[in-house]
């Protein structure tokens, strides 16, 4: 949590709603991979009733961009197992969310790493799936299926699952 929001109680709906746009930024700019915009952009959408409220409005954001824009958002989040994970550079948030992937065998990690490789350089973005909902075989099958659709079909499905991890990360931050 941000210095701007240091307080014993834990972030509610209502206390972000009361937040400027600053404080509102710090608190929710890091739900959507290094995309404060998405926050700043719903700020004065304030109040929202729900969590769902909120995260639709986010989500709003993303898809309502050009194709363009939503391929460099996607090409922010960090490769499943990849480079950042080993440098120890991923968010918190992806961190935390790839946990499970450290335990993958040395030839999962090598097919991983083929198979990300070869999403990537099909469709112009890492693959992006919401890890906490998938067992590591899941994960595994999706990727296969996946390299192989049409790169729009694909872009879909990405900003998809990116909806997916999301709304599970507002879940997290903000107390009910």
């Amino acid at each position: 949590m941000s210095a701007l929001l240091a307080t014993s109680e834990a972030l509610t709906l209502a206390g972000i709603n009361r937040l400027d746009r600053v404080r509102f930024v710090a608190a929710l700019g890091g739900v959507f991979e290094h995309s404060p915009w998405v926050a700043t952009q719903v700020w004065a959408e304030r109040p929202f009733a729900s969590i769902d409220q909120l995260h639709r409005a986010m989500i709003g954001v993303v898809r309502s961009t050009s194709r363009e824009v939503r391929i460099d958002f996607l090409r922010m989040h960090p490769e499943l197992a990849g480079k950042e994970a080993q440098a120890g550079t991923m968010t918190d948030h992806s961190t935390a969310e790839q946990a499970g992937l450290n335990a993958l065998t040395r030839d999962e990690l090598l097919t991983l790493r083929r198979l990300n490789a070869e999403y990537a350089a099909k469709h112009g973005f890492p693959f992006i799936i919401a890890v906490l909902k998938n067992t590591r075989t899941q994960i595994f099958a999706a990727l296969r299926t996946r390299i192989q659709r049409d790169t729009d079909i694909e872009l879909d499905a990405a900003i998809e699952q990116i909806s997916i991890i999301t709304r599970l990360r507002l879940g997290r931050l903000l107390a009910h």
